[in-house]
């Protein structure tokens, strides 16, 4: 796998003062709430009083680091996404393209949303209820799955084509999460689209299938 990349380290860090450790484990306390809840009942079980005290945080303080239920889902999900992440840094894609390393990698992404799906339904209805209040968290879950899909691919550096290509991919990603949440597509549906949609990768760069 590269190291870090250029695009990893201007977007996914935030620009805020970084949080003191008190902070971040308090932090981290209330997006393992919100996950675990989520998790029990999806969106409606989430509420701010139980985060609060399932997090032993006071609801004042919690509003303070999240100010609404759609901010603190939103950055759950990015922060699942970080955790898978780290996942697939461990075990690498194994495909011999980017494009096949992409599709696996998305599809193993799929999977462990798939085994929570009252949690991967409350943070897909979390972005779609999302509006611009969210902005900064929602660009961060789309920063984060770039940064994944540009791990796959091996670049560093991407080209502006590379980049449109993976917006798209993340765009046809997200659909297709929500097409199977809703029960309109079915897991080996999903697997076709994303894989075709991975081939436009080739197309962008030649040298990608090196």
């Amino acid at each position: 796998m590269p190291a870090e990349s250029k695009v990893e380290a201007r977007s996914v860090r935030p620009s805020s003062p970084p949080l003191t450790e008190r902070q971040e484990a308090r932090r981290r306390r209330i997006l393992h709430a919100s996950a675990q809840l989520a998790s029990r009942g999806g969106f409606d079980a989430v509420q701010m009083r139980e985060v609060a005290e399932s997090s032993q945080v006071a609801l004042g303080t919690l509003y303070r680091y999240f100010p609404s239920k759609v901010h603190l889902l939103v950055a759950t999900m990015q922060d699942q996404l970080e955790h898978m992440h780290g996942t697939l840094r461990k075990k690498p894609p194994q495909g011999e393209t980017a494009a096949e390393r992409v599709a696996e990698t998305l599809m193993r992404a799929f999977r462990a949303l798939q085994r929570e799906p009252h949690l991967a339904d409350a943070m897909v209805r979390a972005l779609t209820f999302a509006d611009r209040s969210v902005s900064p968290e929602v660009d961060q879950v789309s920063r984060q799955t770039t940064v994944i899909i540009l791990d796959a691919m091996g670049l560093e550096d991407p080209s502006p084509e590379q980049l449109s290509a993976v917006r798209v991919i993340e765009h046809t990603w997200h659909s297709a999460l929500i097409t199977w949440l809703s029960g309109r597509a079915s897991i080996a549906q999903v697997k076709i689209d994303i894989e075709t949609v991975c081939r436009l990768i080739d197309l962008t760069d030649p040298g990608a299938s090196r």
